[in-house]
């Protein structure tokens, strides 16, 4: 009995004393889902840069190329991709084919949509108006499926749509899968565009006139009749109000994307648009988009007429 016990009290001691230093050389290794490069932390398969993956600086009216640096690098867009959404339904407005008093119903899935919302709940109402600026000005996702299941019927139908207009625009590297630029659930697939493609469509955007209404508006009431339930919309892009001239446009974020931002600005009856695509740092883009700008009216020979300063926060859509 004796050799038998030893043997087990053997193996025993063996097993607590490897099983441990097994455990702690797998644990950098299975803990390790980011990396560090120049002390910013990237997410492991994040499209983020460092400044950034893509950019461009068009001149709106001609389209003219002012400044490009990897413009044709597919990323996600994230939420920037509600200015899809903004001019499929601008143009059913100006087409007659809806009015911003129309009726905006709540379903189901609009109600459980996460990410940034406007806290819709099944079978509430609102107009059409109240659910652009909780659009362009939260940059709600539950108003997002919301009005594209008001306008298409679904929001499979209305991604139709949204592929359909982007072929018409030239948009050629960018595919969309959902009506918000949210992280694709399993199965799906991500949304994806370039620096360049998605110029085309702010240029786009620009041409509305109802479009820089929604999307210069940096805080909006939002369910004023239910004080109890009232959202008080803010925009999530720090440009407004600190660069000069700046009137838009939208911008977009989650972790594998980055923070991205589509910008457009007039000075002295000139507009640029810029678009920054997946920065890894919000920080960082907001200091690169300010620059583009000024780098745009410089190629114009436009001269700014006050210093332009920029706040940041640390949450961004």
């Amino acid at each position: 009995m004796k050799p038998r016990y030893f043997l087990l009290t053997s193996i025993v001691a063996l097993y607590v004393a490897v099983v441990p230093a097994m455990t702690s050389i797998a644990e950098p290794v299975t803990k390790s889902k980011s990396s560090t490069s120049a002390g910013k932390t990237t997410i492991k398969g994040s499209m983020a840069r460092n400044p950034y993956l893509g950019a461009i600086v068009v001149e709106a009216a001609s389209g003219r190329v002012l400044f490009e640096d990897q413009a044709d690098t597919r990323g996600y867009p994230a939420s920037m991709q509600k200015l899809m959404d903004l001019v499929i339904i601008l143009e059913k407005l100006e087409h007659g084919q809806m009015s911003l008093q129309d009726q905006v119903p709540v379903s189901a899935k609009a109600s459980k949509t996460g990410g940034s919302q406007v806290w819709l709940a099944e079978k509430e109402s609102f107009s059409v108006d109240d659910m652009l600026y909780g659009l362009m000005v939260q940059s709600a996702n539950d108003a997002a499926v919301a009005l594209a299941e008001k306008v298409a019927g679904s929001t499979d139908a209305f991604v139709e749509l949204m592929n359909r207009k982007a072929k018409e625009l030239g948009m050629n590297s960018t595919v969309f899968h959902s009506v918000h630029g949210l992280p694709p659930e399993p199965g799906q697939e991500h949304d994806v565009t370039t620096a360049r493609d998605f110029s085309l469509l702010c240029r786009e955007v620009v041409k509305h006139p109802d479009a820089l209404r929604y999307t210069s508006t940096r805080e909006h009431p939002f369910r004023q009749n239910n004080p109890t339930h009232a959202v008080t919309l803010r925009t999530h892009n720090h440009l407004l109000g600190h660069v000069e001239g700046c009137d838009g446009l939208k911008t977009g974020y989650f972790a594998q994307a980055g923070f991205s931002i589509a910008v457009t600005a007039a000075r002295q009856g000139q507009r640029v648009i810029v678009v920054v695509l997946d920065s890894s740092d919000l920080k960082t883009r907001d200091k690169k988009a300010t620059e583009l700008v000024a780098k745009g009216f410089a190629a114009l020979g436009a001269k700014p007429t006050q210093t332009a300063s920029v706040r940041t926060t640390a949450a961004s859509k």
